[in-house]
Order: C-alpha cells, then structure tokens, then sequence
C-alpha cells in the first residue's frame, strides 16, 4: 500500500525475510547520527549512537550507497514533508514482537498511546509489560514510532534514544500535523 508523503495516517509496513548480508550506512540527522542497518533494499534497523539496548548485529559491511530511499524519507520526514514512512522492513524477532512494531505504525503522527492501550490493540490485554518489552526492542526507530508510547498518564517514559530524543520527536510530529 502506497502512503503520500503528507498522508497522516501510517500504513502496514511491507516485511521481507532477513538475511545474513548486512551492510550499514551513518547518515545526519537532527538528532545526531543514524546508523541504517540494510538487508538488501530493505531497512532492518534504525540505530542512535548511544541507543538502549545496544544494537546485537553480528558481520556487517559499510556501504555508504545502501538504502537511498530510506534516507531521502528521513530527509523529507525531519524535514516537515512526510508524515509516515513507506519502506520495505526486515524485522528480526519474535512473532509477538513483530505484531507490535506492526501497530506502532497504526499510532497516528502527534498522537501518543500508553503501554496497556497498544497491548489492547495487539489482542493482548493485560500484556502491557510484555508490549513495553517488545516495543523496547523495536529495531526501525522513527519509522515504526515506538516513541508515540507513553507510560501511565502521558509520561514521558524510556526511549532507546532518550527521553530527550523522545520529546523532540513527539514535538516535531505535533508540528507537523498541526501546519
């Protein structure tokens, strides 16, 4: 399913199977460096510099040409022009913790959800800790926006790139859809 840049509402994102060849590629943002992590055309992770937990990614290669489109998304998204992403996604886990990295994406720009919410939404009521774990190892940061999660009341809780990194997000996006 194609989304338009300005689209607000997220679409389901296309996965393809991992593989074993892994090439990464640093690019500038706002927020620092990024660490894009390819798998072919498709993006397997989205990594800060001091991201939590680390990212486990055994062999890689540098290829300072991978993932063009994922970085002209990037681009157009810190820059105010797109609202949701359209890339092809490897995702390396569980059953569990692919279905909810798959409704991150349903969590519309601006907005925020709390833990036991998205455990509602993944059919798991009362799983909220769980959900928090998986969305804790989400791998695609930003593009599948683990960051709309909140804790209890709206807090602004752990983020794999900072509170801080956090706030800015969800203060851009809030930017963004009310233009």
């Amino acid at each position: 399913m194609t989304t338009s840049p300005h689209h607000p509402t997220a679409h389901h994102p296309t996965t393809h199977h991992p593989t074993a060849d892994l090439a990464v590629r640093t690019v500038p943002s706002p927020l620092g460096s990024l660490l894009l992590v390819a798998d072919g055309d498709a993006l397997a992770g989205l990594y800060y510099p001091d991201h939590r937990p680390a990212p486990r990614l055994g062999p890689t290669r540098a290829d300072p040409g991978a993932l063009p489109a994922a970085v002209e998304q990037l681009e157009q998204w810190f820059a105010g022009e797109r609202t949701a992403f359209d890339l092809p996604l490897a995702l390396r886990g569980t059953a569990f913790q692919r279905t909810v990295w798959h409704a991150l994406a349903a969590i519309p720009p601006g907005t925020t959800v709390g833990y036991g919410e998205l455990a509602q939404r993944v059919g798991r009521p009362g799983a909220a800790r769980a959900v928090g774990h998986a969305v804790a190892r989400n791998p695609v940061s930003i593009v599948l926006p683990c960051h709309r999660v909140v804790g209890a009341r709206g807090a602004l809780t752990g983020y794999a790139g900072g509170v801080e990194r956090k706030r800015s997000l969800l203060d851009h996006e809030r930017r963004l859809v009310a233009a």
